[in-house]
């Protein structure tokens, strides 16, 4: 009987033992992750870390990890070690103790704005977004390498809420190393991305969004010009007109006369391809104001890529057993503590 005994208890000792030893594994290749996130100058290496943590799950029966990131905090950490690897300035990343999470701050800007990345329920990825209104200004997915910038939230937050606090090279600060992290996925790891209103190719076509346009809306920038020496000119075949800005600048707002469909769209002219959509916003009142009287008619539709489905949305590392506590994910951390409530 004694003998028997002492069998069941060196089994239950051993199998705790077991169970103890896959939760601290569980935790050195979480470190381990986090290490290369933290270190690698590598941006494919970077890439896979980023996404191996996002998708890691820390749950365990017999060891808790009370302190962890947020998968959110994992979008921001790879943008800013990107940005940092190619010299990238105007960003810094620090945590924020009221909320428990990291936060990103432009150091160009003199408001003391903060953006986090936010998942959303049911939509891929997570949103860079401003943390006053949250204004979601672009999707990134690492499982799908892609980014797509929102033009309706660049035009609420740079152009509605901004500028009448900020001229316009200020706000273009905001912009540059966003566009400049746009720049780097592409050329280091192949992403696909959509600029959007931020796209400055001369043959770019900004798509509005309303399926028709009434032509007194046009006239109304005839009318506003009239009083200044910006030119106005009807285009030849009647599908438009263009808008004289500078020295071989030019915006036209038209269709292609053998499209159909008479999609409307604007088209920014500029010989060197420096200037985007929202840049001629930012540059010209006249245009602005124009624009922002008559959104509803000429907002600019926002296109999302389409991607197909991807196998395994989540990684676990470790099946915890059914009495496991979760990892409150809800809850962004810089520092997630599992024993404790956020209160905002």
């Amino acid at each position: 009987m004694t003998k028997q005994m002492l069998s069941t208890a060196t089994d239950q000792v051993t199998s705790l033992t077991a169970s103890l030893a896959t939760g601290l594994k569980l935790g050195e290749q979480y470190v381990q992750l986090l290490n290369k996130l933290a270190t690698t100058d590598n941006a494919d290496q970077l890439l896979a870390s980023a996404s191996d943590l996002i998708k890691f799950d820390l749950t365990d029966a017999y060891v808790k990890f009370p302190h962890h990131y947020a998968p959110e905090d994992y979008y921001l950490l790879f943008m800013d070690r990107l940005l940092e690897l190619e010299g990238v300035g105007g960003l810094e990343v620090k945590p924020d103790p009221l909320h428990r999470r990291l936060a990103m701050r432009l150091t160009s800007f003199e408001n003391n704005y903060t953006f986090c990345f936010e998942q959303k329920r049911g939509k891929d990825g997570a949103f860079f977004c401003e943390q006053t209104d949250h204004e979601p200004l672009f999707n990134l997915d690492l499982a799908h390498q892609s980014l797509q910038f929102n033009n309706q939230a660049l035009v609420d937050f740079l152009i509605v809420k901004e500028i009448s606090a900020h001229n316009d090279l200020e706000l273009q600060g905001i912009i540059k190393p966003l566009v400049a992290f746009a720049d780097l996925l592409e050329s280091k790891l192949n992403f696909m991305i959509n600029l959007g209103i931020l796209a400055t190719k001369s043959d770019t076509h900004f798509k509005l969004a309303a399926p028709e346009l009434s032509l007194t809306v046009i006239d109304k920038l005839f009318v506003k010009t009239a009083e200044t020496d910006t030119v106005l000119l009807s285009l030849p075949k009647n599908n438009g007109a263009k808008l004289k800005l500078g020295d071989q600048i030019a915006m036209s707002l038209c269709y292609d006369p053998n499209d159909y469909s008479k999609q409307w769209f604007f088209m920014v002219s500029d010989p060197k391809e420096e200037l985007s959509f929202l840049d001629v916003l930012l540059h010209y009142p006249l245009v602005r104001d124009w624009y922002l009287i008559n959104r509803s008619s000429l907002a600019i539709m926002d296109t999302n890529f389409s991607y197909a489905p991807v196998a395994a949305e989540r990684v676990v590392r470790h099946t915890p057993a059914t009495d496991a506590k979760p990892v409150k994910e809800e809850a962004p951390a810089s520092a997630v503590n599992d024993d404790e409530e956020v209160s905002d």
